[in-house]
């Protein structure tokens, strides 16, 4: 069984960090792009950020460019999201899924290309 598995959220006051851990079970990880996402209640799942497990390229939604970064490590089966100058819009639940479609990351691939969600990690930034 495939499983992801976030952790790494809590509370932190505005301009502080965190980071986020995705721990994969059940695949190969190096064939797979994973992705951060996260969601405000009452709203869609919004990309963050993508890595892509095989050459560890990225990609940066324009909101958090310069502020987070996301790496990995395979034998792991990690991917981490250091999240720093976090502002109160950063609130969210996060939720880490593989693209099913893809070993490269692309802005252009839909969210349906994404599955085995996690379960999620909140992260709440205080004003």
């Amino acid at each position: 069984e495939v499983q992801f598995v976030e952790s790494g959220g809590g509370l932190v006051q505005a301009g502080g960090s965190l980071r986020l851990s995705c721990t994969a079970s059940g695949l190969t990880f190096s064939d797979y792009a994973v992705g951060w996402f996260r969601q405000v209640s009452g709203k869609g799942r919004e990309g963050v950020s993508c890595i892509s497990s095989s050459d560890g390229s990225t990609i940066y939604a324009d909101s958090v460019k310069g502020r987070f970064t996301i790496s990995s490590d395979n034998a792991k089966k990690t991917v981490y999201l250091q999240m720093n100058s976090l502002k109160p819009e950063d609130t969210a639940v996060y939720y880490c899924a593989a693209n099913t479609l893809r070993r490269l990351c692309s802005s252009h691939a839909p969210i349906y290309e994404y599955d085995y969600w996690g379960q999620g990690t909140k992260v709440t930034v205080s004003s």
